[in-house]
């Protein structure tokens, strides 16, 4: 097994990831760096947490990939994220909803390792500012 390499960038991005409530694009968490790294090295890190099992990616509804902590189950060889993933339209949030699994039913022979949902509405931040209910 290769050795996991711990350099200050990649300390800072996990950081930022882990104390997020939301999943974070790459945009986000390069303005969030300021100059700390290039957005190569930041693709190269979010690969690495990722490959590492301590990330995981959620394409929006928009096409756009968000970064999110991954659950204590994962691992370098398989990740666990088989859950509701929902997509705010007004500010365009990602947010894991970890306690909402659907119940997928394939056709015989068909045989799932993952797969991404996601739902798109409006989060309760909004629906709040909107005059809907409590955030």
């Amino acid at each position: 097994m290769k050795q996991v390499r711990n350099t200050h960038a990649k300390t800072e991005i996990l950081n930022l990831i882990n104390s997020s409530d939301v999943a974070l694009t790459h945009s986000d968490i390069q303005k969030k760096l300021g100059d700390l790294c290039n957005r190569v090295t930041i693709y190269r890190v979010l690969e690495r947490l990722e490959n590492e099992g301590a990330i995981h990616k959620i394409v929006n509804i928009d096409g756009v990939v968000n970064f999110a902590k991954c659950s204590g189950k994962c691992t370098h060889e398989q990740h666990f994220h088989n859950h509701v993933h929902f997509n705010c339209k007004e500010c365009h949030s990602v947010t894991c909803i970890e306690n909402a699994i659907p119940e997928i039913s394939l056709p015989e022979h068909f045989i799932a390792h993952e797969y991404n949902f996601i739902i798109s509405g409006i989060c309760p931040k909004c629906a709040h500012l909107q005059g809907f209910g409590k955030a």
